[in-house]
């Protein structure tokens, strides 16, 4: 996934200081610790990978959810049923990134057993980005994989009303003695986060990424009304995408098809959305011996980076943008866009927590 850029606004702020604010502001909030730790955690994926649109911008609105009772500050988590290599986790209406972790614990767990494990998440929220929980497994040597479905903000192709929602799908592989191959996508031309981003930043979109209210496109992200699926002309492919997330997390789990979650930006958020999630874990050794797996992965990857590319341009592997990113912030820090800036001012305000800003 490509990087967000932002506007800077403030001078650089090291990582760390970012995330015990979000912790600290989540438990003032009202947030049980695992909550808060997780949803953290989850953001500052985002943040640190420069997946802007999924970072802590989202903070406050996560606070609102605690405080206005969309989200469980205290969920008590257990499994609804299980058998063999797969589950189901009732998240009794936790935040999505403690329903989701804890889903890839569980997965992984199975996968340690069996070779593969598989949890379907009920009753759960929204979760930011895919890739944090597909990493989580490939960072303890599994396959990881996560989907989700959401509220419905994406036409279909061809189609002039909202029907699926961003539906991302992500996957992430270990490599020995290096970051894990990283593949994270929205099924949509581009995550709903982005559109509110750039009309934070008022910026123009991207050509062909979002439609007004009668499906016609539109780069005014206060005109844009739907998103456009993955792929252009050929966005038949996206909304194909789109179903495997929707079928996988809504239908598979008995949650709410995406035109029947209310909206992530409300009015209401009092009530419990519904959302449900899939992650897989795959464990290499159980398919193969593990020094071949990780020689081929090995092999894979210095081919592709050493591949030819066309002029002016660089090869690159899913991932790679993202730890360049990764591994500056986490030298240099983060200069946040100015919404978020204001919005961590404001939260601080109220909480009587200095903010980082």
């Amino acid at each position: 996934m490509a990087t967000d850029s932002t506007t800077p606004s403030s001078p650089a702020i090291p990582l760390a200081a970012i995330a015990d604010f979000c912790r600290q502001i989540l438990v003032a909030a009202g947030a049980d610790q695992p909550t808060a730790e997780a949803a953290t955690r989850a953001m500052m994926h985002g943040t640190r990978h420069g997946i802007d649109s999924h970072g802590v911008r989202l903070l406050s609105h996560y606070v609102k959810g605690l405080v206005e009772g969309r989200l469980n500050p205290r969920p008590r988590l257990a499994l609804a049923s299980a058998f063999g290599a797969v589950a189901s986790l009732d998240a009794d209406n936790a935040h999505g990134a403690l329903a989701t972790y804890t889903a890839m614990d569980h997965a992984t767990r199975l996968a340690s057993e069996f070779g593969i494990g598989a949890v379907a998440v009920r009753n759960s929220s929204h979760f930011g980005p895919a890739g944090a929980y597909a990493i989580d497994a490939a960072s303890r040597g599994f396959i990881g994989f996560a989907f989700c479905n959401s509220d419905s903000f994406v036409r279909l192709h061809d189609g002039a009303m909202r029907f699926h929602g961003t539906n991302p799908i992500a996957c992430a592989v270990p490599v020995e003695g290096q970051d894990p191959w990283l593949f994270d996508m929205a099924t949509s031309a581009v995550p709903y986060n982005r559109v509110q981003l750039y009309r934070s930043l008022g910026r123009e979109l991207p050509a062909g990424v979002a439609s007004d209210e009668r499906g016609h496109d539109t780069r005014d992200p206060d005109v844009a009304d739907m998103l456009a699926p993955l792929g252009g002309e050929f966005g038949f492919k996206g909304a194909g995408l789109a179903g495997i997330s929707e079928i996988l997390s809504a239908v598979l789990t008995g949650m709410r098809l995406s035109f029947d979650i209310a909206p992530m930006p409300g009015p209401d958020f009092s009530t419990p959305r519904g959302i449900g999630a899939f992650v897989i874990a795959l464990k290499p050794g159980a398919f193969l011996d593990i020094n071949t797996f990780d020689a081929a992965m090995k092999r894979y990857l210095d081919t592709l980076r050493s591949s030819p590319a066309r002029e002016g341009f660089t090869v690159m592997a899913p991932g790679d943008r993202e730890w360049a990113v990764a591994a500056q912030r986490e030298r240099d820090g983060v200069e946040l866009d100015p919404a978020t800036v204001g919005a961590f001012q404001a939260l601080g305000s109220t909480y009587g927590i200095n903010a980082p800003v």
